[in-house]
Formats: C-alpha cells, sequence, structure tokens
C-alpha cells in the first residue's frame, strides 16, 4: 500500500525557515507527481505546490518566491522548502501522491508561524 510520512513542521518566528519532507513508500516514486497542500480549520485546503516527473512545478501565488518543492528519487522523497514564512502560513501540511488517477495523502505536519 501507498504510505506518506511528514516530517519538519513545528513552530518558527515570522521570517525563519522550515524544511517539510515527505518520504513514500508504496510506489514508483520517479514515475508520480508529488505535492504539498495545507488546511487550516474551517477552510478548504488548499495547494500549495505540486512538483511533476521532471521536476517542473506550480505554486499558490501567496508562497510563490518563498517556497520552494523539490524532489529526490534516490530518497523517494519530497520536500517543501519554506522562507520568509508568514503567520498566515500557520496550518497542517500534508503530503500528495499522484498515481494514475488515485491520490494518496500523508497524515500531515502542524506548522505555526509566530509574530
Amino acid at each position: 500500500q501507498v504510505q506518506l510520512v511528514e516530517s519538519g513542521g513545528g513552530l518558527v518566528q515570522a521570517g525563519g525557515s522550515l524544511r517539510l519532507s515527505c518520504a513514500a513508500s508504496g510506489i514508483i516514486f520517479s514515475r508520480n507527481a508529488m505535492g504539498w497542500y495545507r488546511q487550516v480549520p474551517g477552510k478548504q485546503r488548499e495547494l500549495v505546490a505540486i512538483i511533476g516527473t521532471d521536476g517542473s512545478a506550480i505554486y499558490q501565488d501567496s508562497v510563490k518566491g518563498r517556497f520552494t518543492i523539490s524532489r529526490d528519487n534516490a530518497k523517494n522523497t519530497v520536500y517543501l522548502q519554506m522562507n520568509s514564512l508568514k503567520p498566515e502560513d500557520t496550518a497542517v501540511y500534508s503530503c500528495l501522491a499522484r498515481k494514475g488517477g488515485d491520490d494518496y495523502w500523508g497524515q500531515g505536519t502542524q506548522v505555526t508561524v509566530s509574530s
């Protein structure tokens, strides 16, 4: 079965940085698009970034220039480097694997940015 395990969340001051990691198993990692989403209670889950099999990426407008998604196929891991963090970035961040027509999600990791 597909399993995604996120790590790297925590508490950081505004302007600081965090790097999230998502370790994947149960998929041929290099053949799948991967992504990061985030959700705040009471709001819909929203796209943060998605990276394709060729390394191309798309980002939510609010994180462009601050966040970078990357992947290491040898380690079956996707990363989200988050710089210049803002309080409004506070959310639960979840990892997505897109395998064919199916989506798989990790358990999420909390990111809290204090002002």
